[in-house]
């Protein structure tokens, strides 16, 4: 069993920094890609921000400049720092990542419950 499991949402004001975090634990062969997706109330789910095993990022141009993308392999850990966030960022924020659990085993994309954003004055 592979679980991903997010951190770190809340409510800021406008121009204010969140940090999140997802944590991935269980049956754990290989681990490629990461991401970070969201969702706003009534909108499709769109990507955020990606990361490579090599580390190459990648992000949406609505976030590029303001949003920072990184992973902590010993950790299997994959962080989303946010800055000078505004209220078009709020939505629910998933966490993605694609996970052989086991040698032999077909890669999978496993998807975290999501953390609520909401920016707001």
């Amino acid at each position: 069993q592979v679980q991903l499991v997010e951190s770190g949402g809340g409510l800021v004001q406008p121009g204010g920094s969140l940090r999140l975090s997802c944590a991935a634990s269980g049956s754990i062969s290989g681990i490629n890609g990461m991401g970070w997706y969201r969702q706003a109330a009534g909108k499709e789910r769109e990507l955020v921000a990606s990361i490579t095993g090599g580390s190459t990022t990648n992000y949406a141009d609505s976030v590029k400049g303001r949003f920072t993308i990184s992973r902590d392999n010993t950790k299997i850990t994959v962080y989303l720092q946010m800055n000078s966030l505004n209220p078009e960022d709020t939505a629910v924020y998933y966490c993605n990542a694609k996970i052989r659990a086991r040698p032999g085993l077909v890669w999978r994309d496993y998807w975290g419950q999501g953390t609520q954003v909401t920016v707001s004055s």
